[in-house]
């Protein structure tokens, strides 16, 4: 047996070119980065406290999911006035700002969980935060125990999340407003992905439900966990971390045969993992191993690593570039505003059979000439593609010839 080696994809030079370092007030788990740099003065600590106070009010000119960004980080602000009245502001931001914002999951994590602590108690927005994909799963456990059925309804439909957090499952099992029907299916749901919650009736009774009761009874063999799995392979490679130098340059050498087999062993043991576990791993691993994982034939595994907070913009390249990527991936790769700013990426969807044809003639239309030039000749792309870039130098070069 023998491991892929990861091919070095065209573009990634571009991708790992240093990028800009935000500001922040002290505690605060996000920095400026995500507003417009004549707009930042506005949360900047050390800018005059009349302009901090003017975007607590919502007195400055922002997009809504910047706004509440800014908000965010002003109740980490250094002044007392200012911290309280972004607390107020954003516990009473009028819809046409929210019903946007909410929704939007370019907004930093954080930002939404902090929302969701707050308006927890209306459904509406409490739907649009669960459903948002980047709404930190901690946060979604918080409300699960509490929230109302509508609610607790979605978040029980989030397989991913269920799998990611187990804490979900069991604020689930304690929310009154949930009903026994969606308790089971969560639970049954869990339990077949290999979810172990000693501390659970619920999920018992599943084990009982799905395996009978001496199956049941007997001590649950999970497989490998991922803690396990990272502890164990902790050297294989030094995680990719924007700006790191390695770590281990050497001993990640790739012809290296200690290295070599270290990632067939590696390949082997999450092979045993049970689906949770798996999904644990994709969350929390180092490069190595959602490269493995980002090939499993299970949908959820394969978004769990491109979902991953860890994961590096030359993993998601690698990833668009890849015609047999899982179309979900895909999908997540070319709905997110921050990768498809990124032009290797946005050009590597393009080329992907994968890609609707849609989304690849939008980004088509952005390519630079010398690409479409390309693409016009390029029997591998998609053959609305080559069409398409083909009518589009077709249709520059028509003023040419009629000068001519």
């Amino acid at each position: 047996m023998s491991t892929e080696a990861v091919e070095k994809v065209p573009g990634m030079e571009e991708l790992d070119a240093p990028k800009e370092v935000g500001n922040a007030p002290a505690g605060c788990p996000i920095t400026d980065e995500f507003l417009a740099p004549n707009m930042r003065k506005h949360v900047d600590p050390k800018a005059p406290v009349p302009l901090r106070m003017m975007a607590a009010k919502t007195l400055v000119p922002l997009a809504p999911p910047e706004m509440i960004g800014a908000l965010f980080m002003l109740t980490f602000d250094p002044d007392q006035n200012v911290r309280d009245t972004a607390v107020k502001t954003a516990s009473g931001l009028p819809d046409r700002i929210l019903s946007t914002a909410l929704r939007d999951e370019g907004v930093r994590p954080p930002v939404l969980g902090f929302f969701l602590e707050r308006l927890s108690a209306n459904d509406v927005y409490a739907e649009m935060l669960v459903l948002n994909a980047s709404t930190p799963d901690e946060a979604v456990a918080k409300v699960a125990a509490t929230c109302s059925q509508k609610i607790a309804e979605i978040i029980g439909q989030n397989q991913l999340r269920i799998l990611r957090h187990e804490d979900i499952v069991r604020k689930l099992c304690q929310n009154p407003s949930a009903s026994p029907a969606l308790i089971d299916s969560v639970c049954d749901f869990a339990v077949r992905s290999g979810v172990v919650l000693e501390d659970v009736p619920q999920i018992k009774a599943a084990r009982v439900r799905l395996f009978g009761p001496e199956v049941a009874a007997q001590p649950v063999d999970p497989g490998p966990t991922a803690d396990e799995v990272l502890e164990e392979f902790k050297d294989l490679i030094a995680e990719d971390v924007q700006g790191a130098a390695p770590a281990a340059a050497a001993a990640a050498d790739p012809n290296n045969p200690v290295v070599e087999k270290k990632k067939i062993n590696l390949t082997q043991r999450i092979m045993k993992m049970s689906i949770s576990q798996k999904i644990k791993l994709a969350t929390l691993g180092n490069k190595e191993a959602r490269t493995i994982l980002i090939r499993d034939s299970n949908k959820l595994v394969a978004t769990a690593v491109i979902r991953s907070p860890r994961i590096t913009d030359g993993e998601v390249l690698t990833s668009a570039n890849n015609r047999a990527v899982n179309e979900e991936v895909l999908r997540i790769i070319y709905n997110n505003r921050e990768w498809t700013k990124k032009y290797p990426i946005k050009l590597a969807l393009v080329k992907n059979p994968k890609t609707p044809l849609a989304i690849s003639m939008k980004f088509l239309s952005t390519l630079r000439e010398s690409e479409v030039k390309d693409l016009a000749r390029n029997k591998n792309v998609p053959s609305g593609i080559q069409m398409a870039a083909k009518k589009q130098m077709d249709k520059k070069n028509a003023p040419k010839k009629e000068e001519k």
